[in-house]
Parts: structure tokens; sequence; C-alpha cells
């Protein structure tokens, strides 16, 4: 069977069940697991499907893969972007930290800054940094969404709106290569994202590669309301393009 093939049956398993196992597709495909693995990343690369431990998920152009899911896949991308990310953070900064597991991995590093205040929608942001030393934490108000953790609505939005910080911690779902379109896939976290870039003076987006090319439906903004794209790598020539005209700061990790 060719890797063609091959693909295109995973897809069809994938997209009956939901999900795929490497072993159970080895087993299937009478192949080793090393290549399955191989399989299932360059789909993931192509936004077809996305990758968790001991498996992949199928990917939704409407509907985004659970959160507890969203925590396993490309982990260690994210703590490289999340350690990068937490680097351009100066000690005495005020910040917001948006939903989401990227930045969820950029608070994890933060918590050796000194005198920084952290306002934060992501309920797990707040219990990565409540009660460390050196860190201010403000909880934003309002709904809180049970399935991440997030407080969204217009609550939300009307307490951010009450400060002006000097950097904002975003993430996005996906990012469109042809325009650079930023996206996600609810349209109260939209807006409170919106709001959190209206209100800081500088932002930072912090995205693994898989979010490049994949699709979701609802448009936070363009590559032009970012200062800084952290990522572990950038394939994509048309997007590199796009930060280099629009003035973003493009910092890779390299990590896979």
């Amino acid at each position: 069977m060719s890797d063609t093939d091959r693909h295109r049956q995973i897809l069809e398993w994938a997209r009956a069940a939901g999900s795929v196992e490497v072993d159970d597709l080895a087993r299937r495909l009478s192949v080793t697991p090393q290549t399955i693995r191989k399989d299932l990343n360059e789909l993931a690369r192509r936004a077809m499907l996305s990758r968790v431990h001991g498996g992949a998920v199928v990917t939704s152009g409407v509907d985004n893969i659970d959160y507890a899911a969203r925590r396993t896949v490309a982990t260690g991308a994210k703590a490289a972007i999340g350690a990068a990310a937490a680097a351009l953070v100066p000690n005495g900064a005020s910040l917001f930290v948006n939903i989401g597991t990227t930045t969820e991995a950029v608070a994890a590093h933060l918590v050796a800054h000194r005198d920084l205040m952290v306002i934060s929608n992501n309920l797990n942001v707040v219990d990565q940094l409540d009660g460390r030393p050196g860190v201010e934490v403000v909880v934003v108000g309002g709904q809180v969404r049970r399935g991440d953790r997030a407080v969204v609505g217009a609550l939300a939005m009307q307490f951010i709106a009450t400060f002006k910080v000097d950097l904002a911690i975003i993430g996005a779902s996906a990012i469109d290569p042809q325009d650079g379109s930023l996206l996600d896939f609810s349209v109260d976290e939209v807006q409170v994202t919106q709001t959190i870039v209206k209100n800081a003076r500088r932002v930072i987006l912090v995205a693994d590669a898989s979010k490049v090319g994949r699709a979701a439906p609802v448009r936070i903004g363009r590559l032009d309301m970012v200062d800084w794209l952290v990522t572990d790598r950038l394939l994509d020539p048309g997007l590199r393009r796009l930060c280099e005209e629009q003035g973003v700061t493009l910092v890779e990790t390299g990590a896979a």
C-alpha cells in the first residue's frame, strides 16, 4: 500500500470513529508504529488530523477538539514556545494572558519573573500563577465556560476594557497563510481576544506550526495586529513574507 493510500484509509477510519490510535492502525495496516506516527504527523502538518498522545483526532473546520485533548497536542513545541514568549516579558510589566493551551505554557515560564501584574480570563493560568512571589494576579470577571475554564462574555469584555497593559499574550486556533487572518472557533472567545488586543500596547501571538493553514470560522483579526509571532517553525514562505511586510517579529524555537 502506498503512502497516499494509507493516508486515505487512516482518514476514512478517523472520520468514522472520531479518533485513531497508533497501535491499532499499525495492526490493521500491517506496518510499524513508527510508520504510523510519521503518517499521523504528516496528516497533522496538513491540518487534516490533530495529534494527541498515542494517536490523532479529527480536525473540524467548525468545532475545535476537546480542551483536554488539545493539551496533549504538540506539547514539546508548546513548552519551547512558552519559554521563548516568556523571555520577551520584562520584569515589572503588566500583561493580559488569554485562554489557550499555548498561553498556559507561557504562564508556566512566568513564575520566576518579578513585579508582574497578570490579568487573565484563563482560570488555568490563574491557578498556575496565584500565590507566586513577584506576580500579582487579577482574575477577569464574567461567565465561566465549563469546557476550558475561560471567562467570556460582555462582563469579561467590560472588565478587560478598564485596563491598558504593556503586553497581551494571545493564541489562535488557525492562521490563514494567504492573508494572515487569525482565526478561532468561538465568537465569544474571539470578542474577548479582540478586547484584549485593543487594550494592550504590544501583542505576542503564540502558535505552533500545526495552526498554519488550519480551518476555523471566526476571524480575530489579521497578522498586523500583533508585534511578535512565537512559533516552533514557520515553513510557509508566504506567511513568512507577510511577517516581514507587516513588521511582525518572528521568533522560531526550532522545537518539534
